[in-house]
């Protein structure tokens, strides 16, 4: 929350979701600093942490993501793993990483999804929270 002005501004906000004992949160941060706005560029930052909070190990294998800005425009991506890696974790471990994204929009929203591999190989889907992506100076918009 901004003191100032009693806005909330994005990077205050932590978005969620569990599945089959794999926490996801993210925080996005609007980087003015790489934006132009008179160039419709608006770039943001997300700060993801992944943990185990299951009794298995696991390894995330790959990454989708689905971003739409405030047009409606999607653009999905697929890779694999994170960051470069393919991070292993043992019960009670996270691992946390940040990556980053422009828009040609002043807002947008992001989601997604990792594939994790368990014992014996199986694949499974873990969800990416939702989260919005919004210019800390602009009106709030639900995207």
């Amino acid at each position: 929350m901004n003191r100032r002005t009693g806005r909330l501004r994005t990077n205050d906000i932590m978005y969620q979701a569990v599945t089959r004992d794999i926490r996801v949160s993210v925080k996005p941060v609007y980087l003015a600093d790489q934006s132009k706005p008179e160039e419709h560029k608006f770039v943001w930052a997300y700060h993801v942490e992944i943990g185990n909070e299951g009794g298995e190990v696991v390894r995330l294998r790959t990454r989708y993501w689905r971003i739409t800005d405030a047009t409606g425009r999607v653009h999905e991506v697929r890779g694999e793993g994170v960051v470069g890696e393919q991070p292993v974790l043992r019960p009670g471990e996270v691992f946390r990483y940040t990556s980053g994204t422009p828009l040609a929009t002043a807002s947008g929203f992001m989601e997604g999804s990792y594939e994790m591999e368990g014992p014996g190989g199986a694949r499974f889907t873990v969800a990416i929270p939702a989260f919005s992506l919004d210019r800390p100076d602009e009106p709030r918009r639900l995207n």
